[in-house]
């Protein structure tokens, strides 16, 4: 972040090998992570951004969390283009950081079972991350999936 600001630690115990970041160092990582993983889909940032032991909630895993986040980005890459994400309200405490989006894509090639489209879609989401030592550890996400599908033109 650009200019000076007072840092308030987080508050809560430190355990041991932590880092005792603020809450706006989280709140950069999370919009880093949305921008260079989510917006850019590199998947060369996940090691830079994420823990070896990072656990996704939302999505089915094989145990390796890096791994899954890997193979995420690369699916949803070759299905979404000209991916966008407009960061509407960011809370963060302790090693929490909640954020609500509104995201944005075009279907360029087959997504979620729907062959292309050329269809794009605006809706929100919420995702919850976990920091732990500078780097993001834990990751849930909802999102108006419905809403998703009828924009694309998914029937019934």
């Amino acid at each position: 972040m650009v200019g000076w600001h007072a840092q308030a630690p987080t508050s809560g115990a430190i355990g041991e090998g932590e880092a005792n970041v603020s809450i706006e160092e989280n709140k950069a990582l999370v919009r880093r992570f949305i921008d260079q993983i989510f917006v850019n889909g590199d998947v060369n940032a996940v090691d830079q951004l994420v823990t070896e032991d990072f656990v996704p909630h939302t999505w089915p895993s094989t145990g390796d969390g890096r791994a899954d986040l890997k193979s995420a980005i690369a699916r949803v890459s070759k299905g979404l283009a000209d991916a966008r994400f407009t960061i509407e309200d960011m809370v963060a405490e302790d090693d929490r950081v909640a954020v609500r989006v509104t995201a944005t894509a075009t279907q360029v090639g087959d997504f979620m079972g729907m062959p292309p489209s050329g269809k794009s879609y605006t809706i929100g989401e919420i995702h919850i991350f976990r920091i732990r030592d500078g780097k993001v550890s834990e990751h849930w996400h909802q999102f108006d999936a419905p809403t998703m599908m009828r924009q694309l033109g998914a029937s019934g």
